[in-house]
């Protein structure tokens, strides 16, 4: 049924920036028989018609729910929570002013090499539970290693098995621009092997002022990676 919406408004608006938030089935966390059928199904649509594919799955939101979290019983409205922070960080430079604004046509340029290669995996730190909380020094340098480790991501596909063609990271919050791009040139350096050599510069981030309710700073990642 969405698929079907898609290749409709596809006709519509050719010109458009397509997104979409996709939750594909995963093997240990299934809650409907023709998951499987579903998800063939609507690859094709997904690949020829929209610009942008972020992939969920509930196995990986579940996971963040009891490891990061440490929930011991998530309810649908714990994953949305999490599905709801990325999605709000993706679109903030839509909404809010900024230092260095992206959209959604800015993301796209900068992340898809190959117009079929746009299936992404999305994460979002700080992902701290609520006793730890006061504990935790907000950073940049911290935002930044939490949004790339593969426990934060939102998609069950373990981005060590894989490299990456591209990445975003979307900063919000008081931070300074210089060391945010410092920040992306240090993980670009130390973990040269996880990059494909032939995109220089692959790392994309944007800042901007306004952070969400309760943080002083968060940060959204969206990556472009093989393991997927």
């Amino acid at each position: 049924m969405g698929t079907l919406l898609i290749s409709k408004i596809r006709e519509e608006y050719p010109d458009r920036i397509m997104c979409t938030y996709s939750v594909c089935p995963s093997p240990k966390v299934s809650d409907t028989v023709v998951e499987p059928y579903n998800a063939t199904l609507s690859v094709h649509q997904l690949v020829e018609n929209a610009d942008e594919v972020m992939c969920l799955d509930n196995e990986a939101l579940y996971d963040i729910c009891f490891r990061t979290l440490k929930l011991t019983t998530p309810t649908y409205g714990d994953l949305n929570h999490l599905v709801c922070a990325a999605m709000s960080g993706i679109t903030t430079c839509l909404r809010f002013p900024g230092q260095l604004n992206s959209d959604l046509r800015k993301i796209a340029v900068n992340l898809i090499p190959f117009p079929r290669l746009h299936f992404f995996m999305i994460g979002f730190a700080p992902l701290t539970s609520r006793g730890s909380q006061q504990y935790r020094a907000l950073t940049v340098p911290e935002l930044t290693q939490q949004q790339f480790d593969a426990k934060n991501m939102m998609c069950a596909a373990d981005p060590r098995h894989g490299r990456y063609l591209t990445a975003a990271c979307m900063f919000r919050g008081r931070m300074s621009t210089k060391e945010v791009d410092e920040q992306m040139l240090n993980v670009q350096n130390k973990n040269s092997s996880y990059f494909v050599e032939w995109i220089p510069n692959n790392i994309k981030a944007s800042v901007c002022d306004i952070p969400p309710k309760g943080l002083k700073m968060s940060t959204t990642f969206v990556g472009n990676s093989t393991a997927i």
